[in-house]
């Protein structure tokens, strides 16, 4: 790749920085489009991170950032405008500058997971969807599902606090959408989501009763170290289409792409540039 005066930086800020996966993605891309940008992994700690956040986006090369943990609940609260699916998420993974050099913020894993169940050939338009888990991953899923025009939702998580939590900023933003709370019997949803590591290995607890899911309902998982999870395997063997972990990964990356103003693309072509740069 080649770096002159007019490469536009992404910085990629977290901390640690070992696991970050997003370089080994957009660079490679990049580099095969013809886009002189480049994703540079920057290690913050904690402490640090306030004043960096507004520091780097001074650099007038600077195209946007990509936020990780263990930051991304605190830029909630260091940006000036925030998306819907950052407000409800309570967090956000992705930070531009406004016209007038405002720092908006977004929440991109829910949107990654959205768009995989779309492209899928599911329709969310008016469907009554099950969300397991209102942690950040699960909050944000269920803000892009909002926000993408399904008709009802419900949340559960151990956490009951957590789960109402989550409903109360989703009726905020979304007054018409049906929220209950307090179970996770799948029988009578159109989509369901599990965003809880449960499930995960064979003979762990799952999420919800297999057994009560539809066979036409559509299963969604957001664990990404194993492929196909116990959870799922057990929702395709009653004949469930499903969508896997990594999926909600690689097609959040053309939504960011757009976001910062870049040539967008497919998860497709980004899993095929992904595999010959490893």
């Amino acid at each position: 790749m080649l770096i002159n005066g007019y490469t536009e930086i992404i910085p990629h800020i977290g901390f640690p920085t070992h696991a970050f996966k997003a370089p080994m993605i957009y660079n490679p891309y990049f580099e095969q489009q013809g886009i002189n940008a480049l994703v540079v992994p920057m290690g913050c700690r904690v402490e640090d991170y306030p004043i960096f956040l507004r520091s780097v986006f001074k650099l007038s090369n600077i195209r946007g950032a990509l936020i990780t943990m263990p930051h991304k609940v605190t830029t909630i609260g260091l940006v000036d405008e925030l998306s819907p699916a950052a407000a409800i998420a309570g967090a956000c993974n992705a930070v531009r500058l406004g016209p007038e050099g405002q720092l908006q913020g977004d929440m991109f894993d829910g949107e990654g997971f959205v768009r995989g169940v779309l492209r899928k050939g599911f329709r969310l338009q008016g469907a009554n969807v099950l969300v397991v888990g209102s942690g950040g991953v699960g909050s944000a899923i269920a803000a892009s599902l909002a926000g993408a025009g399904i008709a009802a939702i419900s949340l559960y998580d151990v956490n009951t606090a957590s789960a109402e939590a989550l409903g109360d900023r989703l009726k905020a933003h979304y007054p018409a959408l049906q929220v209950r709370t307090g179970s996770n019997d799948p029988a009578g949803h159109d989509l369901v989501a599990n965003a809880t590591p449960m499930g995960m290995n064979e003979g762990d607890a799952l999420p919800m009763d297999v057994a009560r899911i539809a066979p036409s309902t559509f299963v969604g998982e957001v664990v990404m170290r194993t492929e196909m999870t116990a959870f799922l395997s057990a929702a395709q063997a009653r004949g469930c289409p499903v969508q896997i972990g990594t999926d909600m990964l690689y097609e959040q990356i053309p939504a960011y792409l757009e976001y910062f103003g870049l040539p967008s693309t497919t998860a497709e072509v980004l899993r095929a540039v992904a595999r010959l740069s490893y």
